[in-house]
């Protein structure tokens, strides 16, 4: 059985402040997960920096140190959510549950943070809802106000808070898609989500859920932007340090296993807290989110499927078999560069967004093309790197069948489909 490594206590927990000295899992160096190369710059510098995730042994928050400022990595940011027709889907079913539990109208205002390209504000524009998005990334920013839906380009903490509370800019719902992991300040975001809601307002966030990251051996989803990974149970104290309860969970499919949890003032009366937050404290402790132990046994995991991904990918090159990526997510790349899988396995890798064409991935420097390409080289097997989307992927794509291509998904085990 694994041990978990003593480390000097030179860092501080970001959320409690305590001493982080417990190892939860090393993944080596790794480059910036969205910083892109141009072609002909292959050969010129690039920053890698330790990917090693450590947990605190007082509010049991995973963590990553912090490398590079959110400023640096954001400003000018590749990823725009709206090239996902499965999260679309998932955004419009949340914007009509919304509207119906809290009675929206046309007298509301609902404010995202990461607000992205406009990917969820649109829909509740669409029912007539105002809307604010706080979008960081300036290049991003600007495509979401092309669509009419006004956005300010600032980091969001408790600064842009009293701003907007100063204009009268207070909001019936704020609403963070993976957003929260994102931060490295969370107790300035936390705050200023208490200064920007309505008394009787709803705040939700999305994140991927910590226990689903550790029983399906998600290593991947762990990358630089990536600075927290929430349980329940450290989120609940995390916003009750803030005068936030949270009243309610949802456990969702997306990005492999995700939480939403639903927030609110203390002193508010109203919105009494549901079963669902109970039975999941009730889970995670079962599970053991408050025992060091239970992250100590992640390494060995992550270390037996890296040896099975590897493997298998040795195997069908010795076969000559051509084998190629489909997606050029943030958490591909942290699977690239751990395993070490550059063009002497992938020969490229392609992605709907246009953004992303014609750059190569960070560290491995492997090829971007448009979807197009697959069906041009007719390649033996598609790897899938957004491994959370391969449903969509393999409906997308279905076309390999006809030359007897396959599908390779490597997480939570690897698979041939």
């Amino acid at each position: 059985m694994a041990t978990i490594t003593e480390k000097a206590p030179l860092r501080v927990c970001r959320a409690c402040k305590a001493p982080l000295t417990r190892s939860f899992v090393d993944l080596g160096m790794s480059p910036l997960s969205n910083s892109f190369r141009k072609p002909g710059t292959a050969s010129s510098i690039e920053r890698f920096y330790p990917l090693h995730a450590f947990v605190c042994s007082q509010c049991y928050l995973v963590q990553l140190e912090e490398f590079e400022t959110p400023e640096e990595i954001f400003t000018d940011y590749a990823y725009f959510s709206s090239f996902s027709k499965s999260w679309l889907e998932h955004c419009e079913q949340y914007t009509t549950m919304m509207v119906e539990r809290f009675s929206l109208n046309g007298k509301s205002l609902v404010v995202e943070l990461a607000s992205n390209d406009g990917y969820l504000l649109q829909y509740f524009m669409a029912r007539g809802i105002p809307v604010l998005g706080i979008e960081p990334a300036s290049n991003v920013a600007q495509v979401a106000r092309t669509k009419g839906i006004p956005t300010e380009s600032v980091f969001f903490g408790t600064e842009t808070a009293k701003i907007l509370a100063e204009q009268g800019r207070y909001a019936d719902v704020i609403v963070g898609n993976n957003v929260l992991a994102h931060v490295p300040n969370v107790n300035d975001f936390v705050a200023g989500m208490k200064i920007l809601l309505k008394p009787s307002g709803v705040l939700t966030m999305e994140f991927p859920h910590l226990v689903q990251l550790m029983q399906h051996k998600q290593f991947d989803t762990i990358y630089h932007e990536h600075f927290s990974y929430f349980s329940f149970t450290t989120a609940v104290e995390v916003f009750a340090r803030h005068g936030l309860t949270l009243f309610d969970v949802e456990e969702l499919p997306t990005h492999g296993g995700s939480l939403r949890i639903y927030g609110k003032h203390q002193e508010y009366t109203g919105l009494p807290s549901t079963k669902r937050t109970e039975d999941l404290l009730r889970r995670e402790a079962a599970f053991g989110v408050n025992n060091l132990q239970t992250y100590s046994e992640f390494t060995e995991h992550i270390n037996a499927l890296k040896r099975d991904i590897l493997s298998t990918l040795i195997e069908l090159k010795r076969d000559s078999k051509q084998i190629v990526g489909y997606g050029a997510p943030a958490k591909g790349n942290t699977l690239l560069n751990f395993c070490g899988i550059r063009t002497d396995f992938l020969d490229y890798t392609v992605d709907r967004s246009p953004h992303k064409q014609g750059l190569l991935l960070p560290g491995t420097h492997i090829p971007i093309y448009a979807p197009e390409k697959i069906t041009e080289t007719r390649p033996d097997y598609v790897f899938i790197l957004p491994w959370n989307l391969k449903e969509e992927i393999m409906e997308q794509m279905s076309s390999i069948r006809s030359w007897g291509g396959k599908f390779i998904v490597p997480i939570p085990r690897v698979e041939i489909c």
